[in-house]
C-alpha cells in the first residue's frame, strides 16, 4: 500500500509530465535541407506546422529532387524534435526510462 507522501510525489510528477507535454506541443524546431532551401517547422509532439520552399528549389522538370529535399528536411526536424523531447522528459525522470513516454 502506498503512503501519502509517495502518492503526493506521484501526483506532482504527473502534473510536471503534463506541463512538459504541453510545452513540447508548443515548442517548434526547424529541419532544413539544401542549405535552407527547404525548411520544415515541426512541434516537439511531432506535428508539422509549416513547410517553406525557396523558389530556386522548384524545378518543374525535376520534382523528385524537391520531394527528396522535403523528406530530408522533415527527417531533420523529426530528429531535433525527438532530441528535445527526450531531453525534457529525462530531466523529469532523472534519466530513468519510463515505458510509454519515449
Amino acid at each position: 500500500m502506498m503512503n501519502q507522501q509517495m502518492m503526493a510525489q506521484l501526483r506532482k510528477m504527473q502534473t510536471e509530465m503534463t506541463k512538459a507535454q504541453e510545452e513540447l506541443a508548443s515548442t517548434v524546431v526547424t529541419g532544413s535541407a539544401a542549405g535552407g532551401l527547404v525548411n520544415v517547422d515541426l512541434t516537439c509532439d511531432m506535428r508539422v506546422k509549416a513547410v517553406h520552399v525557396d523558389k530556386s528549389a522548384i524545378d518543374p522538370d525535376d520534382p523528385e529532387t524537391l520531394e527528396d529535399l522535403v523528406a530530408v528536411a522533415v527527417n531533420d526536424a523529426l530528429g531535433k524534435a525527438q532530441e528535445t523531447s527526450s531531453k525534457r522528459m529525462s530531466a523529469l525522470t532523472g534519466g530513468m526510462r519510463v515505458p510509454g513516454l519515449f
